[in-house]
């Protein structure tokens, strides 16, 4: 069975001929709104993972599938570009698809596309391949080599530097202190790759997430969090003359003041 006009069954992702290029649709709905009527960032991570997950089944490399021969994906870093922020009821089309490697970090691009076929966010990511038992990153072509290329189909421009790393910063204050509680742990028993971006939105004034028409978000994610660990979330200004607001953040493990995520937020 195919894919209908090109969208998706999400109900059922194996179900379906294997695709290149995942494409689903949503409604925004009130959860992923803020008080601006428009949809929110940790949305957006919300509906790319979804969108990936159903991808990952679709190919054979699903969750279940990587478990059989002793491996896992583990989201490392994330950058997203929202150029317009979708409105309450809209309709848009999710896309989501692999694009090779590069050194450890299997790539995977997003995008979210309006009614009229331009895209109003777009996202490119790196994920590490992990041994479960050694717990140590595997070479990413034992994978990739066997999944769609996409060759030239880029969601952001080289230019954009997406999913790179970020630098440590030396300016940082404490602005918030977070233990994980249930609704942050999902199946991994880890703190969800969404609940990092909610944490940070958090400690922002909410007009300033309110009025962005545009945003940008760095992140990389560097060690789990789990139940147990209180985590520190440091914060401070970044000077970004082609922004209105930008920020720096951390997150460190209150005990062992190991860093379990840096971020970079850019308002306008």
């Amino acid at each position: 069975m195919n894919c209908t006009n090109g969208i998706c069954d999400a109900a059922n992702p194996k179900a379906i001929d294997k695709v290149n290029v995942w494409q689903e649709d949503f409604l925004i709905r009130f959860g992923a709104i803020d008080r601006s009527d428009r949809m929110t960032l940790d949305a957006v991570f919300e509906f790319f993972q979804e969108a990936a997950i159903c991808h990952a089944e679709n190919l054979g490399v699903g969750r279940e599938d990587m478990a059989q021969t002793g491996q896992a994906w583990v989201l490392s870093r994330m950058s997203v570009v929202v150029d317009r922020r979708p409105k309450y009821t809209e309709t848009v089309t999710v896309r989501s698809w692999p694009c090779s490697y590069e050194k450890l970090f299997a790539i995977r691009n997003y995008q979210i596309v309006d009614k009229d076929g331009k895209a109003v966010v777009s996202a490119r990511s790196g994920w590490l391949i992990v041994d479960i038992e050694k717990r140590r990153p595997l070479r990413p072509q034992i994978v990739m080599d066997n999944m769609p290329k996409n060759e030239g189909l880029d969601a952001l421009p080289p230019e954009a530097n997406g999913a790179a790393g970020l630098a440590e910063r030396d300016n940082l204050k404490e602005v918030a202190c977070r233990k994980p509680c249930y609704t942050d742990l999902d199946y991994n028993k880890h703190v969800n790759n969404v609940r990092y971006i909610q944490w940070i939105e958090d400690t922002l004034e909410l007009q300033l997430l309110e009025k962005a028409d545009k945003m940008r978000l760095d992140i990389n994610y560097m060690n789990e969090i789990v139940e147990g660990e209180t985590i520190e979330i440091l914060c401070a200004p970044i000077e970004d003359v082609s922004v209105t607001h930008a920020f720096a953040f951390e997150g460190r493990d209150k005990e062992s003041k190991k860093t379990a995520f840096r971020a970079e937020l850019r308002l306008w």
